[in-house]
């Protein structure tokens, strides 16, 4: 317990005594609407009550709005949010344009609120993605890369076994095999809904391992490829022949639906939907592997992170840094296994969470979602 809690907790028993009304800053959140995410705004009450002059407000929305919204108030110094959950992509460009503040420069002004946060316990993949210059500039809220998961009863049904490292073709040939829309089964659902942070995640990967890229050395876009070419029609074809109606409408959110109620056999995408899926109905069946290679076994997987960062343009900024690390500690993440239990904490941020044998328990992933995460090099995809 800190003296600055302590503190609050006196002046509101003062005011509470003299009948007068503790005065609240307010902290405005602006997150994206992913299960993890909307456990973080139900328990948050739990922050509140510690502390009481701090009243949060939250502003929830889908990744491409999210996005939108929130580089076009970054960029202009709208100012109109406190905390603001960014990606691994955009930390280090909005550091280096002075855009959010450095933690590092405040956990040094508010010690208090650092007090026992244990940066060293941080996941070094995740967290050396979120430096400029040596200096962290959003703490991770949690972190992914992408894998294969599997309804292990619906692959039996149709005989079908699940390789530990599938080739996208095996994937293809149970896929089809096991696709019985008649019965309300999809033999596979990827993303399809149109976007950066929605359908290009996983197929760039896919391009990936078919020997594509984004760019060459000097920076010419490789788009208009053979590699290119071959991958889209590979990805288009499955999804069309082995995949549920209205692909362009599935992203994430969607494929967890799908998978969650027994409707899909095989989902490639985030590691992160391993605990979601551990506590629904299907969560016995759930079987995963690797994430698929093409004819060229590198890049087949990705890595990302959704994280918290205070905008330089905040008014509420001690305020929100408290927030921050009560959100990203080891305090929150016991919290949530208390509340939800242990294969719904928020992954791939620190180290001891894949310590604790409570979570290897109850994440029999755990180990493969480690290695995922660790075998990406981005600097070298």
């Amino acid at each position: 317990m800190t003296g600055r809690f302590i503190m609050r907790s006196l002046a509101l028993a003062l005011a509470l005594a003299l009948g007068f009304a503790l005065a609240q800053t307010t902290v405005t959140i602006a997150t994206v609407n992913n299960p993890d995410m909307q456990i973080m705004e139900e328990l948050s009450s739990v922050f509140e009550e510690q502390n009481p002059d701090i009243e949060l407000e939250w502003l929830i929305l889908d990744e491409a709005t999210l996005r939108s919204r929130l580089t076009t108030d970054i960029a202009t110094g709208s100012g109109s949010f406190d905390i603001v959950t960014v990606g691994a992509y955009e930390t280090a460009l909005w550091g280096q344009n002075d855009w959010i503040e450095s933690i590092d420069g405040l956990a040094a002004q508010y010690p208090d609120a650092a007090a026992g946060y244990d940066f060293d316990d941080l996941l070094p993949a995740i967290a050396d993605g979120l430096r400029v210059d040596g200096d962290l500039y959003a703490v991770p809220f949690y972190g992914e890369s992408s894998f294969t998961m599997y309804n292990a009863a619906l692959l039996e049904a149709a005989g079908q076994t699940m390789p530990e490292q599938p080739t996208w073709q095996e994937i293809r040939d149970i896929a089809c095999a096991v696709h019985d829309p008649d019965n309300g089964v999809n033999g596979i659902v990827l993303r399809g809904k149109p976007g950066w942070g929605d359908n290009m995640g996983p197929i760039t990967t896919v391009v990936n391992t078919f020997g594509g890229q984004w760019f060459d050395a000097e920076g010419v876009p490789q788009i208009d490829t053979p590699e290119w070419n071959e991958a889209l029609t590979f990805y288009r074809d499955l999804v069309q022949e082995c995949g549920p109606p209205g692909v362009t409408g599935i992203s994430f959110p969607e494929g967890l639906n799908l998978m969650s109620q027994g409707q899909a056999a095989i989902w490639v995408d985030a590691t992160v939907a391993a605990g979601f899926l551990a506590n629904s109905p299907v969560g016995d069946d759930m079987g995963h592997a690797l994430a698929p290679v093409g004819p060229v076994p590198k890049g087949n997987g990705w890595l990302w992170s959704w994280n918290l960062a205070i905008p330089t343009t905040s008014d509420a900024t001690e305020e929100a840094f408290e927030f921050m690390m009560w959100a990203t500690s080891k305090d929150y993440i016991e919290l949530v296994a208390q509340e939800k239990g242990w294969a719904q904490v928020p992954p791939g941020t620190r180290i001891s969470t894949y310590e604790r044998p409570e979570y290897q328990e109850a994440a029999p992933f755990a180990e493969l979602v480690l290695e995922a995460i660790q075998s990406v090099d981005p600097t070298d995809a």
